[in-house]
């Protein structure tokens, strides 16, 4: 009895040197991907380079195209969008950065839905781009997802994710045990406290990309206000049967217009001045 105890004591201290093995890789990883964001003004932590976030990107444009029904054959309502988007880069400081921005029209007009690739890869469908009243609320739309190009969140995500999955591999590994079932559900909340975790990121994720979006429309000339207004659209838009796409990824409407009249108030702190496309 005693020689099967010590040898089941090592092999659990093996796997738990190996989990640490693991999780020590994994930290020091994230950690060495340390970047400074000179338009957010803050360190940030990515995986990849920008000139693989930009190949990314174009290699999954065409496909997310065809995933909504391909581009717009609308000439004049694709002009429209490159208008607002030239505006909003060309006036505000992501002309800083040196994304290859293309912002693209697609034709599904039952998906309400706004997304940015990797690297300057903006889309909007025409469900949401027909449900929207004013230019402004257009471009703030097209400026909370230049925010998310120029914020560098896909590069944050997959580092986050590849932190995250190195945690739980290595509670995996120190805790799995195919003798005893229990360890399989330590195994497996370990994966979904690690998906709420890359949630929580998200979250915040979108948070920071509302307040670039009003830096951006503000400017550029465009009245911030009217991204309230397009929260305003999209949380009228939940009334129906199936909720709109662009909650899967996004906060809801109700919870982001109270930020969004915070960054406009420390924007504009004597008030929003007149004359801002809106």
């Amino acid at each position: 009895m005693k020689v099967r105890t010590t040898r089941g004591s090592r092999f659990s201290l093996g796997r738990i040197l190996i989990a640490v093995a693991i999780a020590a890789v994994s930290i020091i990883g994230y950690l060495g991907s340390k970047s400074y964001n000179p338009v957010t003004e803050e360190d940030q932590y990515v995986a990849i380079s920008p000139e693989q976030e930009v190949v990314l990107g174009l290699q999954a444009a065409p496909e997310m195209a065809r995933e909504y029904g391909g581009l717009d054959t609308d000439e004049n309502a694709q002009a429209y969008v490159d208008a607002v988007c030239e505006r909003l880069i060309q006036d505000s400081e992501a002309h800083t950065t040196d994304w290859p921005f293309e912002c693209h029209l697609l034709a599904d007009d039952q998906t309400i839905n706004a997304f940015a690739l990797p690297g300057g890869q903006v889309f909007i469908t025409s469900a949401l781009f027909d449900e929207l009243e004013t230019e402004g609320q257009l471009a703030g739309v097209m400026a909370h997802e230049i925010g998310h190009v120029v914020a560098r969140h896909s590069a944050q995500q997959i580092a986050k994710a590849q932190l995250t999955e190195g945690l739980t591999g290595a509670v995996v590994v120190a805790s799995y045990d195919p003798q005893d079932p229990n360890s399989r559900t330590a195994a497996y909340m370990a994966q979904i406290i690690g998906q709420l975790v890359n949630m929580k990121f998200g979250r915040d994720d979108e948070l920071q990309s509302d307040r670039l979006g009003v830096q951006f429309m503000a400017e550029a000339g465009y009245d911030p206000r009217a991204l309230i207004r397009v929260m305003e659209i999209l949380a009228a838009s939940t009334q129906g049967a199936r909720p709109p796409e662009f909650f899967s990824t996004h906060p809801n409407p109700e919870n982001r217009i109270a930020r969004i009249q915070q960054a406009i108030q420390e924007t504009f702190p004597e008030g929003v001045p007149e004359g801002l496309t809106q």
